[in-house]
């Protein structure tokens, strides 16, 4: 039995070290970096920003924090109460597919029917 064993051990440490590492070269861009600000610039530009606060990447970020509404709570609801078939049909199952594909949609360039092709 112990013969057994060493062969099937033997074997898996040949298929295991059968593969080839295959690493590789690092990608290198040869084309030179050429600035378009100053040092001087750069360092402006981080200090506005560290004197701001404000910090997009912080896990305390919190984008409403200053956000302050031009509409009142009615006319929000109001204006909710008069899209409320549209929403539902884009927060249905299928995401709204099927009601932007029902719908007949006007490009910008002209008049192509684009829910026909």
């Amino acid at each position: 039995m112990n013969r057994y064993t060493a062969a099937t051990l033997l074997a898996c440490i040949a298929a295991v070290s059968a593969g080839q590492a295959m690493a590789e070269t690092p990608t290198i861009d040869p084309t030179p970096f050429v600035s378009t600000k100053s040092r001087a610039d750069v360092k402006n530009e981080l200090a506005e920003f560290k004197k701001s606060g404000v910090n997009p990447w912080a896990s305390s970020y919190d984008p409403i924090k200053y956000f302050s509404s031009t509409k009142s709570r009615e006319q929000v609801t109001a204006e909710f109460m008069g899209n409320r078939d549209q929403v539902a049909a884009s927060t249905a199952e299928d995401s709204g597919s099927s009601h932007m594909a029902q719908r007949r949609v006007q490009p910008a360039g002209g008049s192509m029917d684009v829910a026909s092709r």
